[in-house]
């Protein structure tokens, strides 16, 4: 399971739109449903301002942030877990991403089409919803049917397998079979480990994207607050974005006309920054820093990681030859000024092999292979 975010939703939401404004690459668009069949794919940089500051105290020859990958998911429809609208084709590209953003429609516009033919963000969701909870139950009850010959099997793990997984197999369909998310069950560490190959589509974790016109984008209409409340109960989060502003935030070419341009129509951060976060948020990611005078670099590595597994993000001959990481937190660089006051104030460490590695860690690795 790749370090990645699907963006999915109905037809005509402005899913395509808010692809090309993330990744600043042209994705298909067009006003019919089915224009991406492909899905599309592109890696985008994760904003993060402790990067830019370890930079601004550094002064390096060349700042590198962290990365993450969004896949642009065709438009599904009502009975694409039958194969509706090419849903299968499409249901198969979301079983690979990590995490689920779906984008929902929170603007009326005469000129651009509905697939159901009204705005209905509590409709649009339940469709959505229904259909990848229909997808995983399928893929549920086909592996209930092979339970029997694993229970059975001469290899006991593959057996203790099958049992372990059996009742956990059985609550999912109940939950399934009323179009609600796998994830609703709350399963424990060790049971989603049971059936983890399944890669079952209602476990990833989904933020809701609203896409407003230009003149909800400070005050949320009452689509947003439908959407909030559908994610309050089910403990998604919910962003609000509006796709033609972020296209045209895209077109800018320096940061600073940027930032003038969210600074005239009265906001901090664009709602792509927003989404980018939160989609790295979901996947369970932390960030540390490799600090240098010709490199400041971010490096992604997951949460609970230790030094030597968080060293093979950078090379695998770092965790292969681990001696040991010099450490200290970035907040310190921050308040203390430079890396040798925060020697100077004992903030700088020497940890070992069974050090677990904190966000916003600055490292350096010792390795000998």
């Amino acid at each position: 399971m790749g370090m990645n975010c699907g963006i999915v939703g109905l037809p005509n939401v402005g899913k395509s739109t808010i692809f090309s404004a993330l990744t600043s690459a042209p994705a298909e668009a067009a006003n019919y449903p089915f224009c991406t069949i492909e899905p599309n794919v592109g890696v985008v940089h994760v904003p993060d301002s402790r990067l830019d500051k370890i930079a601004g105290i550094v002064k390096p020859e060349r700042t590198v942030p962290a990365i993450t990958e969004f896949v642009d998911i065709a438009g599904l429809v009502k009975g694409a877990s039958k194969g509706e609208g090419l849903g299968n084709q499409f249901l198969g590209h979301i079983r690979q991403v990590g995490a689920i953003c779906h984008v929902v429609r929170c603007f009326d516009d005469g000129d651009i089409i509905h697939v159901t033919g009204k705005v209905d963000p509590v409709s649009d969701i339940e469709t959505i919803n229904i259909e990848l909870a229909l997808a995983d139950l399928e893929t549920v009850n086909k592996r209930i049917q092979t339970l029997e010959k694993f229970m059975k099997s001469q290899d006991k793990n593959v057996q203790n397998k099958a049992k372990i997984s059996k009742p956990i197999l059985d609550r999912l369909v109940k939950v399934l079979e009323e179009g609600q998310a796998a994830r609703s069950l709350g399963l424990e560490e060790d049971e989603k480990e049971a059936i983890s190959d399944l890669h079952l589509i209602t476990m990833k974790k989904m933020l809701y994207v609203c896409n407003v016109d230009e003149a909800n984008i400070l005050e949320e209409n009452n689509y947003v607050k439908q959407v909030r409340e559908i994610a309050a109960k089910e403990g998604s989060q919910v962003i609000t974005i509006c796709g033609k502003i972020e296209s045209e935030i895209a077109a800018l070419e320096s940061k600073e006309e940027k930032e003038a341009f969210l600074k005239d129509i009265g906001i901090e951060e664009s709602g792509l920054s927003k989404m980018i976060r939160a989609g790295y948020e979901m996947l369970d990611m932390y960030t540390y820093f490799t600090s240098g005078v010709k490199e400041v670099r971010a490096w992604t590595f997951p949460k609970g990681a230790k030094a030597p597994q968080a060293a093979a993000v950078i090379h695998t001959d770092f965790e292969r030859g681990f001696i040991k990481a010099e450490i200290y937190h970035c907040d310190d660089l921050f308040s203390i000024g430079s890396e040798a006051k925060v020697k100077e104030a004992g903030k700088f460490r020497v940890e070992g092999k069974e050090y677990v590695v904190k966000d916003g860690d600055i490292i350096h690795f010792r390795f000998n292979v």
